[in-house]
């Protein structure tokens, strides 16, 4: 150990410059420097390019990685408390860097383990010989709350309990990996793993390219064939089953969905059918073969798992049974993860596989047994105590894990007596050391503790490894720093060769046949989050019009009593806008909820257009903190008025043209279609003030071409024609009516046998109306029920396709 803290000099590491200060904690192994004091493979040539950069040019590039990742709206909902709250993405610029030559004996380790567990779990719901032949205790099973007793005797629809899988590592003190913990149930994490190369290269990609990184795509490839092939055996599509947009990696889950292809669905989503599992679709019941869950498994079905759950779907488990319906990863495989099976893993190691673990467990005692109890007591001050049954890392529970050394007296009585009476409850293990990766901090290098977390995805040939994945740094010193909820940090993780790799993307190969998918079923719900994000949309137009208008006004009399500002107020008031606010709650809650919805259907959604909406909901938050009323409200609804526009236009000329499109498109015309009749009903009705008809021209968007159309002393008819009945003004209301009536009929079930759907028959008849209308006869009351009839419209979408 002396040795290790006596480290040459930078200049004899042949690395001077960044790592001149590299100080390592004593003790402590580290993933750049070895035990001699020699740079590992592969990292010299990282330090040495990072050290031509020179200090400026490296954060710049650094910054350049963070703004992509606030650009892709990259985030993790962090839990300060009964609510979450979206961060940032924390990547850790440095990437960890491993040799081929050890990234091939961890893979054939982690196969090793992958296998294992594939036995263990496929006894325990099984033949449940473990337990009989002694190599399992019983009570480890049956009282455990992860042991799903209705799965019981269910032979998965594939023949595999596991097909997705992620581990734990950390180097232990004799420089070789160790396994931390399994992660079977949902396992996180992957969709981030992409997300931290592309920024890490997008920082470093000279670097990237020259230093022969083995890429992430190839493993994706086979996972997403692998699934593709079990949904064509199952006559069904493959879909990704969320919780939904609250839960903490949410983002990952919609990311997955759109690389992959696949469905993102949630528990509402689905019903079961005839023992299958159908997915609600604007096309009517459609059948789902694979679910890749990322739920616990507990959730999935409210019937016979738990009864409380509101994310899970009825019935899911006869769908099980029946075997029509493949889970990824098995309903109840989070049992492996039971921090006390790990105690078992030599023994169950050496009796299924015929040899020791490759890659060795943290040691672990459980203390449901004597000997086990007694050594766990007699080594009290060196031990990790906590929860038997808990899934977590020890080095992640600060609240029920706890070394004992640093116990004061009561409670290390308290505990050392559950121990001996209680013992079961308990698992006692060695106190982790973490190695150590250089982050940089402040321009320079510092050691901070890492865990690797590697995937491993069952194929048609079998388990193959993610050649990379992300290892979690700590934010300090100290590992319990680690975890993203306090604090940590994610960075990319390059497998480096001595030869050029493959370079492999999920885009067809050369000589590949080409073959066209059909559009993508699309799921109810994710249908009627695209039409209110379309009226939402449209509704913050609106109101952003209006009030600019009568800012412009109110910056030019400084009157608020002025008639026309008062009657413009009045409006404002009856859509739930205060116009005495230079940024309404109104208009705020209308973004806020455009954004909710936008949420809802991230996988469907492109990057720019999220950004683009990120951006005005920031704007707007920024202008509510210090707008005033009158010119500067003014022209800052001018800017959002721009965003807005950008955001339409970048979702109206970049979506492809298919059902999603075609709902939110319905969305906006119908929001347009009741804000225009309303709006020309209040400033043309009788008695409105003098200049609403002016107010009312700028609002439509209309001043030019009203000028053009119409004689200088047209009258009311005038904009009641240009506003309501013209066809070629796309602010008019026959216009957004016209545009109804060709998307509803291009929609499933719009037109069948000749026949028009309720929908449709309605949009006919509201543009018959419209087109042999003339402006004279048109009344405010005819205007406020034109509105209640687009509304109608609007029912009738809903009860066709969504109830």
């Amino acid at each position: 150990m002396e040795k290790r803290n006596q480290r040459p000099s930078a200049s004899k590491r042949g690395a001077p410059g960044l790592i001149a200060d590299y100080k390592l904690l004593p003790g402590v192994p580290d993933e750049m420097i070895d035990a001699t004091g020699a740079i590992r493979p592969g990292w010299a040539p990282l330090i040495s390019a990072l050290d031509d950069l020179g200090k400026d040019e490296l954060a710049a590039r650094f910054e350049r990685a963070d703004q992509y990742l606030r650009d892709a709206g990259v985030f993790y909902r962090k839990y300060d408390g009964a609510e979450g709250k979206e961060r940032g993405w924390p990547l850790a610029h440095v990437p960890l860097i491993i040799d081929d030559g050890e990234w091939q004996r961890i893979t054939h380790g982690l196969v090793r383990r992958a296998e294992l567990l594939e036995q263990i779990v496929a006894d325990i719901y099984g033949e449940n010989t473990l337990v009989s032949r002694g190599l399992l205790p019983p009570e480890l099973i049956a009282r455990n709350a992860e042991f799903l007793r209705p799965m019981v005797g269910i032979k998965p629809m594939s023949g595999y309990f596991l097909h997705f899988c992620a581990f734990e590592l950390g180097r232990g003190p004799d420089g070789g990996w160790w396994v931390l913990g399994d992660r079977t149930q949902a396992p996180s994490g992957a969709g981030f793993a992409l997300e931290n190369r592309v920024a890490t290269t997008r920082a470093l990609s000279d670097i990237y390219a020259k230093m022969h990184v083995h890429r992430l795509a190839g493993f994706f490839r086979s996972f997403r064939e692998a699934l593709n092939a079990q949904a064509r055996a199952g006559d069904g599509r493959v879909g990704i089953l969320t919780p939904g947009q609250h839960n903490e990696t949410y983002f990952e889950h919609a990311y997955i969905a759109r690389y992959l292809g696949f469905m993102l669905l949630e528990g509402e989503d689905l019903v079961i059918q005839n023992g299958e599992v159908m997915v609600r679709t604007v096309a009517g019941l459609k059948p789902v073969s694979v679910l890749w869950r990322r739920m616990d498994a507990s959730f999935i079905d409210p019937l016979e798992l738990r009864y409380d759950s509101r994310i899970g779907t009825p019935g899911m488990t006869e769908a099980l049974r029946e075997g029509t319906i493949s889970m990824v990863n098995a309903l109840g495989s989070g049992i492996l993860e039971t921090r006390a099976l790990s105690a078992f893993m030599p023994r169950l190691s050496r009796a299924l596989t015929g040899g020791p673990l490759e890659l060795p467990t943290i040691a672990t005692w459980w203390c449901g047994q004597e000997k086990e109890r007694r050594h766990v007591i007699d080594n009290f001050e060196r031990m990790m105590i906590g929860p038997a049954f808990a899934t977590g890392l020890a080095i992640d529970d600060h609240q029920s894990t706890v070394l004992g050394a640093t116990l004061d007296d009561a409670p290390k009585a308290t505990l050392l007596e559950r121990l001996a009476n209680e013992g079961e409850n308990f698992v006692g293990q060695e106190p982790v050391t973490l190695s150590t990766a250089p982050v940089h901090v402040h321009g320079r290098l510092e050691p901070r503790p890492i865990t690797l977390r590697v995937y491993a995805a069952r194929t048609e040939k079998g388990w193959t490894i993610m050649p990379g994945g992300f290892a979690r740094v700590g934010s300090t010193r100290d590992t319990t720093a680690i975890a993203m909820q306090r604090g940590g940090q994610a960075a990319d993780v390059w497998v480096v060769s001595d030869k050029p790799v493959e370079r492999v993307s999920l885009l067809p190969q050369e000589g590949e046949k080409l073959v066209r998918n059909a559009s993508g079923t699309l799921p109810s719900r994710a249908a009627d989050n695209l039409i209110w994000l379309g009226r939402y949309a449209e509704r913050c137009e609106a109101t952003v019009r209006i009030l600019r208008a009568y800012n412009a006004r109110l910056a030019e009399v400084s009157n608020p009593d002025l008639p026309i500002l008062k009657d413009t107020r009045t409006y404002l008031e009856t859509i739930g806008v205060n116009a005495r606010e230079a940024m309404p709650p109104g208009l705020m809650a209308a973004i806020e909820s455009a954004t909710r919805s936008a949420g809802q259907i991230r996988d469907r959604f492109s990057p720019d257009g999220w950004l683009a909406l990120a951006d005005l909901r920031k704007t707007a938050r920024a202008f509510a903190a210090r707008v005033q009323q009158g010119d500067d409200a003014t022209r800052s609804m001018t800017v959002l008025l721009r965003k807005l526009a950008g955001f339409s236009g970048l979702v109206h000329e970049n979506m492809y043209r298919f059902a999603g499109w075609r709902f939110l498109e319905i969305g906006r015309r119908l929001e347009r279609g009741m804000q225009i009749a309303g709006i020309v009903g209040w400033f043309t009705r009788k008695g409105a003030p003098e200049g609403a008809l002016e107010m009312l021209l700028e609002i439509g968007d209309s001043v030019m071409t009203h000028r053009r159309r119409y004689s200088v002393s047209a009258g009311t008819n005038s904009y009641i024609d240009l506003l309501v009945l013209d066809p070629l003004n796309p602010r008019s209301v026959l216009f957004q009516v016209s545009e109804l009536r060709e998307q509803i009929e291009k929609l499933p079930g719009g037109i069948e046998d000749g026949l028009l759907s309720p929908a449709a028959k309605a949009a006919l008849e509201l543009q018959t109306e419209l087109r042999v209308a003339d402006p004279e006869t048109i009344t405010t009351e005819d205007l406020t029920r034109l509105g209640v009839e687009i509304g109608r419209l609007a029912e009738l979408i809903a009860r066709a396709y969504f109830v």
